[in-house]
């Protein structure tokens, strides 16, 4: 009955310290509410009637209805609070995949293509309100998903990125110009390309700072991840008869300077991935730069409460006036 209850006029319920000044003044006060009459004795009066030590039950009742209209005074109501998003001004993602066979190395955990999935999924599900599209890249690229505002979409199909859907080779050139592609048409307020890439750009037709400049032109900002531990990295160095990779020892080479160099053209930023924590510490930092503006709306309504401890009020002090002029008539 009492849950979710609070008060607009708590102050009153300092009125509520008048009770027990109520209380000693009739303490005080009882005598002399009655008359008094000497005899000597009272013997023939005795009939076993417990109706004027019932008498108080009339006091009780009426301060009883006053604490319950101070109650009501203070005014007791419920609040419904609900609240209604809007975003304001959403993103537009591109998130453009280097599918190479060097993302099986396995200087990240269990390689850096599952490694790589499971962050960008995380990313994904803090982005509700943006809309996210997926390019994946090797020595040629495609688009694996448009740009879309269903997650559960986008998610699919980043779980379906695997190796060897595309030649192998690393044409960072023709992801990029294929994000691009992706979001030139794009009305949102903010466009960006998260390209992640684990080596150098040695395929495709296009030029990197060709598809940099294809960027700049549609006002698309580009973060750059180059991912891979320093040093060198248990990668695929060869077949083995059945078809499966022969692991060994390789040489770690990222063109950061490329990367450096198309991140700062764009108005975006270069990062370097050497473990999993810190590839899952970038995607949160990019998540935290690109913020989308969602304008929240507070609608708050009350129900007031009061009525019935008035009403209830009311009723005892009906029932004290019917008391008084019935069964306690003849004692006041």
């Amino acid at each position: 009955m009492f849950e979710n209850i609070q008060f607009a006029n708590p102050d009153f319920f300092w009125l509520l310290l008048l009770l027990p000044l109520a209380v000693l003044w009739y303490f005080f006060k009882r005598k002399e509410q009655a008359a008094s009459l000497k005899i000597s004795s009272i013997k023939g009066f005795a009939d076993g009637s417990i109706l004027p030590k019932l008498k108080p039950l009339l006091f009780v009742l009426r301060l009883l209805a006053l604490a319950l209209i101070i109650v009501a005074m203070a005014r007791p109501q419920t609040k419904d609070v609900s609240t209604k998003t809007k975003t304001t001004k959403g993103i537009d993602i591109v998130m453009a995949i280097d599918v190479s066979s060097s993302m099986l190395a396995r200087d990240l955990k269990p390689n850096r293509l599952s490694a790589l999935k499971e962050v960008a999924a995380d990313f994904i599900k803090k982005r509700p309100n943006d809309r996210i599209g997926l390019v994946a890249y090797a020595g040629e690229a495609y688009t694996k998903t448009p740009i879309t505002s269903d997650k559960s979409i986008v998610l699919s199909a980043l779980r379906d990125i695997t190796y060897g859907q595309l030649n192998d080779g690393t044409a960072i050139g023709m992801g990029l110009a294929t994000s691009v592609n992706r979001l030139k048409e794009s009305k949102a307020i903010s466009k960006i390309i998260i390209l992640l890439t684990d080596g150098v750009n040695n395929l495709g037709f296009i030029e990197p700072q060709t598809a940099a400049d294809l960027a700049i032109e549609y006002g698309i900002k580009t973060y750059t991840i180059g991912l891979g531990t320093n040093g060198n990295a248990l990668s695929p160095i060869a077949y083995n008869a059945d078809g499966s990779f022969r692991y060994g020892m390789r040489q770690v080479e990222i063109d950061e300077a490329l990367l450096k160099d198309i991140a700062k053209a764009t108005g975006g930023k270069y990062f370097r991935a050497t473990n999993n924590e810190k590839l899952e510490a970038i995607y949160d930092e990019i998540n935290k730069l690109e913020k989308t503006e969602v304008e929240e709306f507070k609608y708050t309504r009350f129900e007031e409460k009061f009525r019935p401890w008035v009403l209830l009020a009311g009723a005892l002090l009906v029932l004290e006036w019917i008391l008084r002029n019935t069964f306690f008539r003849s004692f006041i």
